[in-house]
């Protein structure tokens, strides 16, 4: 009789988590069945609610599932929100130009000694924090902090978690007058005192005695686990509040390493943004799908990838809609759209909501 007892109040506790899991893998499988796209968006304080709630619609309705808002704007966050999409703060994390000017100091440094708060690189916007400082990291920290504080944000979008480019995309190189077939002492960072110290500890190297640094793969590797450290730490605040870590990121993970010094298949994200924007690199449309497919090596399944496509990088919408192609058929969970997200793209991104089974 005792025996009979016991399995019985053995099978009450075990059978509501057996539920409980049957019940989170039909969800899961469900969520499998469908392709999730996402827009990246500058929010106009002019826009009325009116016009939010029709575009936001529009939206969802096309198999957008969430918005990456560039700035903090309520209006835009809840509209979206009560369309059914999720809102997330599109964040700069390393280029501050609003630190930087209360803390110059702060500044990733080149290897031709130059400041970013006094020289930036390329253009006047790019003013690039050092990841090697703790009071950045605790800036940013706090930053995210009171960020996803807010009831309305439902998670961090990362942008800008790397370096300066110490190589430009290929098709930049004419725009600013630049051949970089070699990376140039102006455009590589940061040699700045705090990060050569914390190189020498690890490493038992000083920096300034190599006599090519920028081929030194300690010293790439120690500006690899800078930004991954930054990452982490970001990362902590957002999985305090229970709220999704994203980020936009270059390419593939070895343009990724290899020009802005970014490891993203190292982070601890939610989901990745890969900025497949071919025409940057000189690609045709079928490099979304190599792209795709090297980026999903990289990160194993650890988590979902979205391929971010840049609109004015398509001739016109066959274009567009190979390329939306490409990218799910290398296994993709959904493409993230940059640009003017018209009746036209809806209709491409609403013909790809449902996976084959």
């Amino acid at each position: 009789m005792q025996r009979h007892f016991n399995i019985y109040w053995l099978a009450l506790l075990i059978l509501p988590f057996l539920f409980s899991n049957c019940v989170k893998n039909a969800d899961s499988k469900l969520a499998d069945t469908s392709y999730r796209h996402w827009v990246w968006i500058n929010p106009q304080d002019s826009d009325t609610e009116a016009e939010l709630a029709a575009r936001y619609k529009k939206y969802h309705d096309a198999g957008i599932v969430g918005i990456f808002f560039e700035a903090d704007s309520e209006k835009h966050y809840r509209a979206a929100k009560s369309q059914g999409l999720e809102a997330h703060r599109w964040m700069w994390i390393m280029n501050r130009s609003d630190a930087l000017k209360a803390h110059p100091e702060w500044a990733a440094v080149s290897r031709s000694g130059v400041s970013c708060a006094e020289k930036p690189p390329y253009v006047d916007y790019y003013r690039w924090m050092c990841p090697s400082r703790p009071e950045v990291a605790e800036f940013l920290a706090k930053d995210v902090e009171n960020t996803l504080s807010k009831d309305y944000v439902d998670g961090i979008h990362m942008d800008y978690v790397r370096y300066s480019d110490v190589i430009l995309a290929v098709n930049l190189w004419s725009t600013y007058g630049i051949v970089q077939t070699q990376e140039l002492p102006e455009y590589d960072f940061c040699y700045c005192d705090i990060c050569k110290a914390k190189f020498k500890e690890k490493y038992h190297k000083d920096i300034d005695s190599i006599q090519y640094p920028q081929e030194n793969l300690s010293w790439k590797s120690f500006r690899y686990d800078a930004v991954t450290d930054i990452v982490n730490q970001i990362g902590k605040v957002a999985k305090a509040h229970d709220k999704p870590l994203t980020a936009a990121v270059f390419p593939t993970p070895d343009v990724a390493k290899r020009l802005v010094r970014q490891d993203w298949t190292n982070w601890p994200l939610d989901a990745v943004y890969p900025m497949i924007y071919h025409g940057f690199y000189k690609e045709d449309v079928p490099w979304i799908g190599d792209a795709v497919k090297q980026g999903m090596r990289g990160i194993d399944g650890r988590f979902p990838l979205y391929a971010g496509l840049f609109l004015p990088d398509f001739k016109n919408n066959e274009e567009l809609d190979a390329g939306i192609k490409y990218a799910l058929e290398n296994g993709a969970s959904g493409v993230s759209i940059f640009g003017d997200v018209t009746d036209e793209v809806l209709a491409i991104l609403s013909k790809y909501n449902k996976k084959s089974m």
